[in-house]
């Protein structure tokens, strides 16, 4: 691929000050906070990505972002979190065994502290999308975070639900791929390797379901995620160069942090992954348990095409209501899937806006 947009650039995010915090997690994993600041702010927001994906989510120069809309509507201190899952680092292609649990326990906190000690005390927002979501819905719900004025949560976040198909593939995949086919991981990217290596075969076998478009990345992005042509999102939302570099926007998976989801699906909500783990016992085994103490207000967003992890969200909101009536809200997206309501072209106009209302409303 020919690429228009450097990848992992910077430029989305127009007349700031751009600063990068490293940090390091207890469990010995270095991670990094972006900092875009166009001066002091009371609010200030955190966002989160989620698996495959990274910051970049919320900077993309080709359309108006999260970050830069946010900056634009008097939220002038924007943080955005690069954790375990960031495809700008290379963890997920490594071999590993972390689970949403050291998520949930390593990195949130970690990069609480750090922003803690730059901004002080003041009032912290979180946008979290994807597992991000979940993960960060974990911490927050087992009192692993705390000080957290609002939680925004994009598609998913305690009750994951996924289609028929995405059932089989968390019971399967995982397994089938690592110890039959040899991949410990999915990268977009395998439409690129070699002829006849097993990255190349895995994306020639998968596009033969995808007719949708020409792209094997997205193809292969519908075969990590969801049940659908395309699964992550709406094609007709995303300007056509989004579309051409969704290997730069969406990178390589590991596989392990499917079987969490899997358990998860099972349970119906979010729960740990391996209860005899003593590494863990500082968590809850049921991330439900204490979710009618929990004061933070969340705003749990639905996208109405959302094949990736259905209605999960509008579960989640009937079982807060029923423990907490009145505390959390509920907003539908109609047209939008999974990812588009971040990296869609209309975005701006028909997701951000409510997220900011919400904000201004938990603000001072």
């Amino acid at each position: 691929m020919e690429r228009t947009i450097a990848r992992f650039t910077l430029d989305g995010v127009r007349d700031a000050d751009i600063t990068v915090h490293p940090f390091a997690t207890e469990d010995g994993l270095g991670l990094e906070l972006t900092r875009f600041t166009r001066g002091e702010s009371d609010d200030v927001v955190l966002l989160v990505h989620g698996l495959t994906s990274a910051s970049d989510v919320f900077i993309m120069p080709e359309h108006r972002n999260l970050a830069s809309h946010l900056l634009d509507n008097g939220f002038t201190d924007v943080w955005a979190l690069d954790f375990r899952m960031s495809g700008r680092f290379p963890y997920d292609t490594e071999t590993h065994r972390y689970t949403l649990d050291d998520i949930a326990l390593h990195d949130f906190p970690a990069a609480i502290d750090v922003l803690r000690r730059h901004i002080g005390g003041r009032r912290l927002h979180v946008i979290a999308h994807c597992l991000g979501s979940v993960s960060f819905t974990m911490s927050l719900f087992a009192g692993k975070v705390t000080g957290i004025t609002s939680l925004t949560c994009n598609s998913v976040s305690l009750t994951p639900r996924v289609p028929a198909f995405s059932k089989l593939k968390l019971s399967f995949g995982p397994a089938f791929l690592e110890y039959v086919v040899g991949l410990p991981f999915i990268d977009p990217r395998f439409g690129d390797a070699p002829m006849f290596t097993r990255g190349w075969m895995l994306s020639k076998a998968v596009s033969l379901f995808h007719n949708e478009c020409g792209e094997t990345a997205c193809h292969l992005q519908s075969f990590q995620w969801g049940a659908g042509r395309p699964a992550m999102y709406e094609h007709a939302n995303l300007l056509p160069v989004t579309h051409q570099r969704m290997a730069d926007i969406c990178c390589a998976s590991g596989l392990h942090y499917y079987r969490h989801v899997r358990k998860m699906v099972e349970a119906g909500n979010a729960v740990k992954y391996d209860r005899r783990n003593s590494a863990h016992a500082a968590l809850p085994d049921d991330y439900l348990r204490d979710a009618a103490e929990v004061e933070t207000p969340l705003l749990l967003l639905a996208p109405e095409r959302n094949k990736v992890f259905t209605d999960s969200n509008v579960h989640f909101h009937k079982i807060l209501e029923e423990l907490a009536p009145g505390r959390h809200e509920l907003v539908p997206l109609p047209g939008y899937g999974h990812l588009d309501p971040l990296i869609g072209k209309d975005a701006h106009v028909d997701v951000f806006p409510k997220i900011v209302d919400f904000l201004k409303r938990h603000s001072g």
